[in-house]
């Protein structure tokens, strides 16, 4: 995973073309002015749901943020291990940031969203995601705990799991391993 993303420059031209002000945009995502700038500059990641809250109220998805150089080579398209871009999110100890990395090229314009989640140990979503579409997962290495609207559920390696994205969701990483978990969404959320 050695294509880190940053996102702050994209997060920048999306706001100044939706012609809003960090105040104005801080006031719609419920954040300081001070923290967006400094999301901006790269010198914070966001959580999830702050940089779900931040893409959707500036009319883009997460997904847009990724950029990848284009691999179209005819009717397939390949990113090949290594190549992919990953989209890491902020939290207070180096190495326990979940991670997204992205299966779909950024430029196709796909009706749905494939990331493997990397979340360390302890790690979570960071609160709850609420948006339209439907999700499901494939559980790779490790353990979740997935709570879905009332429902929590621990799924591991093999397990698979599906839920309609307008129920309030989140995850988080119950194991003492690394989970990686291959996640699709559509329409595109992230």
């Amino acid at each position: 995973m050695d294509n880190e993303i940053a996102v702050g420059a994209r997060l920048k031209h999306a706001r100044l073309n939706f012609r809003l002000s960090l105040r104005q945009l801080a006031d719609k995502v419920g954040c300081t002015e001070s923290y967006l700038s400094k999301v901006e500059n790269n010198k914070v990641r966001p959580s999830l749901p702050m940089l779900h809250k931040i893409a959707v109220t500036l009319g883009i998805s997460v997904a847009k943020l990724f950029v990848e150089e284009d691999h179209t080579q005819g009717p397939v398209t390949i990113l090949r291990e290594g190549e992919r871009a990953v989209l890491r999110t902020d939290h207070r100890r180096a190495g326990d940031a979940v991670s997204l990395e992205t299966l779909l090229p950024s430029h196709l314009a796909t009706l749905l969203e494939a990331n493997i989640h990397h979340v360390p140990a302890g790690a979570s979503s960071q609160g709850f995601l609420e948006h339209q579409g439907e999700e499901m997962g494939f559980v790779l290495e490790g353990e979740l705990e997935l709570t879905v609207g009332e429902q929590t559920v621990r799924v591991g390696p093999g397990d698979s799991f599906f839920f309609l994205s307008h129920i309030a969701h989140a995850y988080r990483n119950i194991g003492s391993t690394d989970a990686r978990v291959l996640w699709v969404n559509t329409p595109q959320s992230f």
